[in-house]
């Protein structure tokens, strides 16, 4: 079984950057494919980035390509997600997701992600 715990979320003005990052428990965490979502209250969540289990392919929605990256640290057991260029309406909380398979984010096949975080709150001032 894997756990995730997200952290880096806090409060910045728009046009700053952040750092989230994604601790993962296990030692088969290599074996999976990373992936980000965001969820503002009262809305479907969204997602925003994946990566595969050897960080190879990578994938992002447009609404964020250009301004995050995703990447990994195995050795770490760690998932990133750099954010720059923030706007108010990047403003969610953040989850951090693992799946078996890449194709799962590939396919938006959500339901095939077997973990998931409780979340980290990003909140961009105006």
């Amino acid at each position: 079984q894997v756990q995730l715990v997200e952290s880096g979320g806090g409060l910045v003005q728009a046009g700053g950057s952040l750092r989230l990052s994604c601790a993962a428990s296990g030692r088969t965490f290599g074996n999976y494919a990373m992936g980000w979502f965001r969820q503002v209250s009262g809305k479907e969540r969204e997602f925003v980035a994946a990566i595969s289990w050897g960080g190879g392919s990578t994938m992002y929605a447009d609404s964020v390509k250009g301004r995050f990256t995703i990447s990994r640290d195995n050795a770490k057991n760690t998932v990133y997600l750099q954010i720059n260029s923030l706007k108010p309406e990047d403003t969610a909380v953040y989850y951090c997701s693992a799946a078996a398979r890449y194709r799962t984010y590939e396919t938006r096949n959500y339901s095939g992600v077997g973990y998931w975080g409780k979340g980290t709150l990003v909140t961009v001032s105006s």
